[in-house]
């Protein structure tokens, strides 16, 4: 008889991640999006009114009328009548993976990880049972000092290594574990000049460490005296474990990512802070185990939601690690998949913030994440003074080479675009902020409805009113938005009410004429904006370019505070849902009138 099929380890695990449920279970059942689910009839049941549900970050199906649910594979089994191995086969094969026949050097392979499985697991439990133990009173004392109790020792399975040189291994030696597998499972060291063994883990607090399928493969120990050398000691990469490849609480994390509307996982920078955040309800965050960010590690998170937030300390290591992540990132970068920063400040990390102010102040840090585009815009602007022509150039250089480090074209040129236009705003910002310092303003009486300031204007979002007035389609096709939207400087207000409000009156959009009517209206500084901005490049209609244009207005769209569009209370503010649906009618109102005009100056020219 030949050797049954074995699955590869983790092969179930990537083949769901690679198959979106919708897309299999949408062959089959005609569904409509409701929300962040899938909705259709049962092909379970002959029922009028949808009871069948996927959820496609969950990787679920859910059938009410029947009680039938499941994974993607369950329902190709359930629908095609199919065992699981066919299924997990017929699925492998749209998701272009194979699956080895087994041999019997696969069999030893099988056997041979199984024991080292079980030698982690029985490591775990003994661990447990150490830390509740009389030896474990320190590391007891420890965690209850960074606020964890029992139930939370519990829920991450924490423990505590016994501070001696073979308790371990003879603990796993009286389960019938070999020192060889002990060994191979990271538990132990042997030095090169021989000798016995002896335990990796010593007087440590243990954090077990698992597979994407939640199986322990390794464990961290972190030394509970200010002094301890190394702080943080990771198991050794084993057959099951690279700590290139795994991130600490992925399983636990995607699990708690399917109950939310995040865009991705969040990253800390340890193990302590990623417990913190999870105990202050924040579950779907997870840890690298002690090196910046890899490959194979962004491919997990991607893997989860297409943009999620590295948490890092506020301090000059923490952007240096933001740094690094940046460097890693930007050749991955595709339409759809990239990165936040959640940067603290007064050198906290998110175990301080939530001690100190509590799980709502690491949400609102959280909230104001700041795109990757951001950072890497900041990072190479505070790199060195920008205060000569040949500086200008060489900031130019060092934004364009990064862009360049982007492989998906359609993505590198969107950042070069956003990039260039950063840079030509803020360059134009300096400009003005040295025409309006003490000794440069203008001699003579202030022009009517001037200015007088020695500080440059805050004018963020002018950029993008500006494009607006170059590419006039743009008026339209974001005209709810830019209506919603809120600017802290009076003349980009200014101007946006004048484009919004222009083509009411049946005139063609353009800068000059819009100066003249600035000028005539006494709007001498809004006018003066326009004049000295930089010519904007032709957006084409229906193009990417229109569509990011669109998602950056999104960004001064205003929180609802009461005010007709929301107050305005930062350069950053985002609408609320809620918010959103109030002002839409106020919008569509206003679309309507501004219809009304434009048929009645066209009945008005044929009159």
């Amino acid at each position: 008889m030949s050797a049954p099929i074995r699955i590869p380890d983790g092969f179930v695990e990537e083949l769901k991640a690679r198959i979106r449920p919708s897309d299999v279970i949408g062959r089959k059942v005609k569904l409509k999006k409701q929300g962040k689910e899938w909705v259709g009839l049962s092909p379970f049941t002959n029922e009028k009114s949808p009871s069948f549900y996927v959820n496609d970050q969950k990787r679920i199906f859910k059938c009410f009328s029947s009680g039938i649910g499941g994974d993607v594979i369950s329902f190709v089994m359930e629908t095609e009548r199919l065992s699981f191995m066919e299924a997990v086969e017929k699925l492998a094969d749209e998701a272009g993976m194979q699956l080895p026949k087994a041999t019997a050097a696969d069999e030893e392979t099988y056997d041979r990880r199984k024991r080292l499985y079980e030698c982690c697991e029985a490591a775990c439990a003994f661990y447990e049972d150490r830390l509740r133990a009389a030896e474990g009173t320190d590391a007891r004392a420890y965690l209850e000092g960074r606020g964890l109790g029992a139930a939370a020792w519990a829920r991450h399975r924490l423990g505590y290594a016994p501070d001696d040189w073979r308790t371990t291994i003879d603990h796993l030696k009286s389960k019938g574990f070999s020192d060889r597998e002990i060994l191979e499972s990271g538990l132990s060291v042997q030095k090169e000049s021989g000798g016995d063994p002896y335990d990796r883990f010593r007087g440590r607090v243990i954090f077990p460490i698992t597979d994407v399928r939640g199986q322990v493969i390794a464990f961290g120990g972190r030394g509970m005296q200010p002094d301890a050398k190394p702080k943080y000691l990771n198991s050794n990469d084993t057959e099951l474990f690279h700590k290139g490849r795994v991130l600490y609480r992925y399983k636990d994390a995607r699990t708690a990512f399917g109950d939310t509307d995040e865009g991705g996982l969040i990253v800390t920078e340890g193990y302590m802070d990623a417990i913190a955040m999870a105990e202050a309800g924040i579950g779907h965050v997870v840890a690298p185990l002690g090196t910046a960010l890899t490959e194979d590690q962004l491919g997990l998170l991607w893997r989860a939601g297409p943009e999620p937030v590295l948490c890092f300390d506020g301090d000059a290591a923490g952007l240096r690690a933001a740094y690094r992540s940046i460097e890693r990132a930007l050749p991955f970068l595709e339409p759809g998949r990239s990165l936040f920063f959640c940067l603290l400040s007064g050198g906290m990390d998110p175990d301080d913030l939530i001690r100190q102010s509590g799980p709502e102040a690491m949400k609102q840090a959280l909230a104001g994440a700041l795109p990757l585009v951001e950072v890497l815009w900041l990072r190479e602007r505070d790199a060195e003074a920008i205060d000569t022509p040949e500086r200008q150039a060489g900031l130019e250089a060092r934004l364009m080479q990064a862009a360049g480090q982007i492989k998906n074209p359609a993505v590198r040129a969107a950042y070069e675009r956003d990039l260039k236009s950063r840079m030509n705003e803020h360059l134009w910002q300096l400009r003005r902020s040295k025409r309006s310092a003490p000794g440069q303003q203008r001699k003579g009486p202030p022009q009517k409805g001037a200015h007088q300031t020695s500080t440059a204007p805050k004018t963020r979002g002018l950029g993008l009113i500006i494009r607006a007035i170059d590419n006039p389609h743009l008026i339209d096709f974001g005209f709810e938005t830019l209506s919603m939207s809120v600017f802290r400087d009076e003349d980009v207000a200014i101007l946006r009410d004048v484009i919004i409000s222009w083509p009411q009156a049946g005139k063609g959009v353009d800068r000059e004429a819009i100066r003249d009517h600035l000028v005539d209206r006494g709007n001498t500084r809004a006018a003066e904006l326009l004049k000295n901005y930089p010519e904007i490049p032709t957006i084409d209609p229906d193009g990417p370019e229109e569509r990011e244009w669109l998602i950056a207005l999104e960004q001064y769209v205003a929180r609802d505070d009461g005010s007709p569009y929301g107050g305005g209370s930062g350069d950053d503010v985002t609408a609320s849902p809620e918010n959103w649906r109030r002002l839409h009618h106020e919008v569509a109102e206003r679309k309507a009138r501004a219809a009304r005009l434009n048929e009645a100056a066209e009945q008005a020219d044929q009159d």
